[in-house]
This record gives C-alpha cells, structure tokens and sequence, in this order.
C-alpha cells in the first residue's frame, strides 16, 4: 500500500508527539526527514525516532524531493510563512493548530493551497478519534434530541514560563490560541455552522498574552456554545452536549488515550436536585470507543487518506477560516 512520506518542522514536544504516533501506528504514512535550525537537534531527533534523514535548515527540507507532506509544528507565528513556502515546493502541509495568526493569514494560506494544488489541514487531532466520530454520530442520529447546549474546557497549570512559547506574544501565545482554538473547533464541528454572536473575556498575563479566556457563542440554529480555557487553572476539562432528550458528557474530548475511550449518553433528565425521584426511567449508557492506532497515526492516516485516495479531509478549510474570524 502506498504511503504518504512526512518531513517535520522542528523537533519540540508536539512533533516528538506526532513522530512517536506515526512511527508506532500509522498504517498509510511514515516520517522519513525532520528539519531543525540546529542539526545536533535534527540528528539526536533522528536518532530517537528512527527516522532516515536530518536537516539544519527548514529550507533544506522543503527540497527534498522524497518528502511528499510537511508536518508544520513550528510556533503558531511561523505556520503562514513555513506553510506557505512548503505549498510552493509542491508539499502537502499538515499545520498544527490553530492554523494561523489571524484570518487573514489563514485566508492566504487555504488560497494558496488550491492555486497550488496541494492539500492544507489544520491539525485537530481529536477529530480522528472514534470517540469524536461516535459522539457526531450519536449527535446527528438524534440520540439526545435537538441539541441546545453546547459546554467545554480546556485548561491546565502550568508553572514553566521562560523560555516557553505560549507566553511570547511574539510566536503567538496564549491560553485562547494554544488550548481554546479546540473549544471553538468543537462547536463549529457539532453545529456545521459560524456562530452568529460572538462574545468573551479574559485575564492577561504579565507577559502579555491571555492566560484564561472565555467565551459564549450563539448559532444560526440556536445552540449556545459556553467555553472556558487557561493555563493556570486546574478543570475537569470535560466537554458536555445537552439536548432536547438527553445529553452527552465526553470526559477526555481533545485527547483520548490509545485503546478504549469511553463517553456517556445520557437519555435522561438531570438529577433532582430537590432530592426528589427521577420519572420516566433514566438510561445512561457509557460507550467505549476503541482506537487500534495511536491518536497522531489515525491523523496522519486521514490526511494520507484525503491525499493518496481523495478522501474528504477530517478539516476543511471553511471550518479552519470560521474558527479564525472566532479567534479574532
């Protein structure tokens, strides 16, 4: 079977995390070239992984006629420039999210992968889980009624500031940019809509970027989308759909672990909390959802799929633009 050959920008945690995947799993692609401004750190990456080729310069890689796609895990104020000069080399890109700075660099980028001809993707992984694709499923077969209400986090603490690039306004950073963006994606891909209002807040961290936001989105169909995000708080970071006859409560939504991922549908009325007696027979149901492949494969399989086969790609572009005009 053919398999689609990655090269990957840069060697930080997220694209030691998608080597590791894709080398453990993946079924239609492998890593075969990695690119560092430092070649010491492309070679012992190489090394690590076990990939054949290591370059010192992102240029270098970009010319490599045996690479087919580019995984681009650069900061998030790189992603226009280094996607952009790999869809002129004739790559497919793969960019880590959120796509870009703003939605006019988001714009240039989806147009200049169709003049180019080559397929762009913004690398929401959880989209490639079967947990995601069962809850969508369920969603839309109308297990839980007319959704209404839509509830997510997506926070943690850290305590690692210097030197970390969440906290560089310059690269991009922040809590909204780094963790929020999958919040905002959630409610594009459960409502296939653009919200209709958009409103938020936040606090600033010393350094300048946001480190919590949140947001209340409406949509054309009337659910309302409720998000909280930040990087110095500790949440359950559940995500929660609520519907007209039910609601669907994900306890690991943005990164379900390899194997068995489990989700409840809740075909029921909440709890009474006046300790009153359910009516009507509650059934709540916990469904696993098995993953035979490491999260980064299944992504990396689904963009082998979209390119190799033509497949639909797990993130078109209309939902990477409407999720940046959120950002903004």
């Amino acid at each position: 079977m053919q398999k689609l050959r990655f090269g990957i920008l840069t060697t930080g945690n997220i694209a030691r995390q998608f080597a590791e995947g894709v080398m453990a799993g993946s079924r239609r692609a492998d890593v075969v070239a990695v690119a560092s401004r430092s070649v010491q750190s492309a070679n012992a990456f190489t090394q690590t992984h076990r990939i054949a080729k290591a370059y010192g310069s992102y240029d270098a890689l970009l010319d490599d006629p045996a690479v087919d796609a580019i995984y681009n895990a650069l900061p998030n104020a790189m992603h226009k420039d280094w996607t952009l000069k790999a869809l002129a080399a004739g790559k497919h890109v793969l960019c880590e999210k959120p796509l870009a700075m703003d939605l006019q660099e988001a714009r240039e980028m989806v147009e200049a992968a169709k003049r180019a001809s080559r397929l762009l993707a913004e690398a929401f992984m959880y989209r490639c889980h079967p947990q995601t694709l069962a809850v969508i499923d369920a969603i839309r077969s109308g297990a839980i009624g007319q959704v209404k209400l839509i509830r997510t986090s997506f926070c943690y603490h850290t305590k690692k500031i210097d030197g970390n690039v969440r906290f560089d306004q310059s690269l991009g950073g922040g809590a909204l940019m780094d963790i929020g963006c999958y919040c905002v994606d959630l409610g594009r891909l459960i409502t296939g809509q653009h919200p209709t209002t958009i409103q938020g807040t936040g606090r600033l961290h010393a350094s300048g970027v946001d480190i919590a936001a949140s947001g209340v989105l409406t949509y054309p169909s009337g659910v309302t989308m409720t998000f909280s995000c930040a990087m110095d708080t500790q949440a359950s970071n559940l995500a929660q759909v609520c519907g007209s006859e039910g609601y669907i409560d994900i306890p690991v939504p943005w990164k379900p672990t390899p194997g068995s991922a489990s989700w409840l549908l809740r075909q029921m009325t909440p709890p009474k909390q006046d300790g009153g007696k359910e009516q009507g027979g509650p059934v709540s149901q916990t469904i696993e959802s098995e993953a035979d492949r490491p999260l980064y494969a299944l992504e990396a399989d689904a963009f082998a799929s979209a390119v190799l086969d033509g497949s639909a790609s797990f993130m078109p572009a209309e939902d990477s633009l409407s999720n940046a005009v959120v950002l903004d």
